[in-house]
């Protein structure tokens, strides 16, 4: 009798426990990825110019633009739009670039990406391109020049 009481009562505190987990976990889950993802699209103007297009909703950047116009890319040479929101090994290609380093655990997060030898860096506080700050502005554009010609 008393090991049935027993195994009773310690069977409600595991559930209880269990539905204390699963809720904080879902609460520390949805307010981690609220923002959701960099969207990071690695295009080409019709001129076949690189471009990268970035939007982040969620913080209200929408939008900026960053042209590359002495670098012709094929659009059949890289992937359009790599996925930011979970964390990979870096460095990894990230349409005609590379990541090097990302930071998903709080979304967006931040992402450093290398294309034609600039170290382009996406914060939910400022873009930085090597290592200069610039605030964001949706709806503009930012024109590079390719450090390391021929990429």
């Amino acid at each position: 009798m008393k090991m049935s009481r027993w195994i009773k009562e310690l069977s409600w505190i595991f559930l209880g426990a269990l539905a204390v987990y699963i809720l904080a976990y879902k609460g520390i889950e949805g307010r981690r990825t609220q923002d959701g993802p960099w969207q990071v699209c690695f295009t080409n103007q019709p001129g076949g110019s690189a471009l990268i297009h970035i939007n982040q909703p969620g913080i209200g950047i929408t939008n900026v633009l960053i042209s590359f116009p002495d670098c012709v890319v094929s659009a059949a040479s890289f992937m359009g739009m790599p996925l930011f929101d979970q964390a990979r090994t870096v460095p990894f290609a990230a349409g005609f670039g590379r990541c090097v380093f990302q930071d998903a655990v709080s979304m967006p997060g931040t992402i450093v990406l290398e294309v034609f030898g600039h170290e382009i860096q996406l914060l939910p506080r400022v873009l930085t391109i090597d290592k200069k700050e610039q605030p964001w502005k949706s709806g503009s554009t930012i024109t590079l020049y390719a450090l390391r010609p021929g990429k």
